[in-house]
């Protein structure tokens, strides 16, 4: 994902004033809400941005880490 700079915001910046993340979200379309100076959160204008498509890729990905992080003991359990 390309990022451009009038789309982000800190997380701190969006938790102390929201409605600046929704005014980004309506302007870009998009405010990408950043969590350690790294991309973490997407808040997504609904109307320019009616769903969100993902490659296949992308699915397997989130489907990936989301098992991982729910089964991380027997992932360590069967790395040993």
């Amino acid at each position: 994902m390309t990022l451009d700079t009038k789309e982000i915001i800190s997380v701190s910046d969006a938790n102390k004033n929201f409605s600046k993340a929704t005014r980004i979200a309506d302007k870009t379309g998009k405010a990408v809400i950043l969590k350690g100076n790294r991309p973490k959160y997407l808040l997504l204008d609904i109307e320019t941005n009616p769903r969100l498509i993902l490659s296949d890729d992308e699915l397997i990905a989130i489907s990936a880490t989301r098992i991982f992080k729910n089964h991380r003991a027997a992932f360590e359990e069967l790395a040993k």
